[in-house]
C-alpha cells in the first residue's frame, strides 16, 4: 500500500490479479479512524474499507420506502366507514354542535 498525505491506495493482495486499485481522498480525521480500526482489529486498511463498503451496500439494499413499510397496517383497524377522509370536517362540526347543545 502507498500512503501520500491523506491519499490511500487500496489493493487486495489475496487476489491481486483480479483486484482493481482504487484511490480515495480521506480527510485526516477519517484516515485516523481507519488507522485506529486497522490497528485495534489487526486487519489491513483495505480489509476495513472493503468490509465497511459491504456493510453499507447491504444496508442500502435493505432500505424500504415508507409506503412499503406501512402497507401491512393500512386499513388493518378499519372502522368500516370508507368516507372518513372526505367527511371529517362535517363529522367535527356535528360533534361540536352536539357538545354545544349538551351545555
Amino acid at each position: 500500500m502507498t500512503f501520500l498525505n491523506s491519499h490511500i491506495t487500496l489493493c487486495n493482495t489475496e487476489a491481486f490479479m483480479y483486484a482493481q486499485i482504487t484511490t480515495a481522498r480521506l480527510p485526516q480525521d477519517t484516515r485516523n479512524k481507519l488507522l485506529v480500526l486497522s490497528r485495534t482489529r489487526n486487519k489491513t486498511k483495505s480489509d476495513i474499507i472493503k468490509e465497511s463498503l459491504d456493510m453499507y451496500y447491504e444496508y442500502a439494499e435493505s432500505e424500504i420506502d415508507s409506503f412499503t413499510l406501512g402497507e401491512p397496517y393500512f386499513g388493518k383497524y378499519s372502522s368500516g366507514e370508507s368516507d372518513l377522509s372526505t367527511t371529517y370536517k362535517e363529522r367535527i362540526r356535528e360533534k361540536l354542535r352536539a357538545r354545544q347543545n349538551s351545555h
